[in-house]
């Protein structure tokens, strides 16, 4: 198990991080995905990747913290990501930043998950297609098509 851990905790802790926006929040929940893993290995029966099978016990523990603290964490302003994505200006305001994150919030649950799993996880679009069971082709295209309707809604916002 611990060259499991070795080899896939980064793409664990991208993911839960893509979640949740949350260093200490990733690596807790990281580390409580390996102890389920271990408990749950007789479980295990090889009809998919390893990194997808993580990747399920990851969501499923954040899942579980969102049922526990009854609450959904909005997206912080403070990310760092936020001021090279989707805007071209390089500084941007306060009220460019909010209305971003509107727009990325109101994307439906596959399309952000995606999204963000590609620009906070850093994740390539055939990881993005492993951890949710789909092709990379399909990966592209709900990404592609987020980004542009959040370039829409934002161009709209401007007129």
């Amino acid at each position: 198990m611990e060259e499991i851990y070795e080899e896939y905790s980064k793409l664990v802790y991208n993911y839960l991080y893509s979640l949740s926006n949350n260093s200490n929040l990733a690596e807790e929940l990281t580390q409580e995905t390996f102890y389920r893993a271990v408990k749950g290995i007789k479980k295990f029966r090889n009809e998919c990747k390893v990194s997808v099978w993580l990747c399920q016990i990851a969501k499923n523990s954040w899942i579980d913290y969102i049922k526990k603290e009854k609450q959904i964490k909005v997206f912080s302003i403070e990310d760092d990501y936020i001021n090279n994505l989707l805007i071209q200006e390089t500084e941007n305001t306060k009220e460019e930043v909010i209305n971003l994150y509107k727009e990325i919030h109101k994307l439906d649950e596959t399309t952000k998950e995606v999204f963000l799993l590609r620009i906070k996880g850093e994740l390539s679009f055939k990881e993005i297609a492993e951890i949710l069971g789909k092709t990379e082709g399909w990966a592209r295209n709900i990404y592609y098509r987020g980004k542009m309707k959040i370039k829409e809604e934002l161009k709209n916002e401007e007129e």
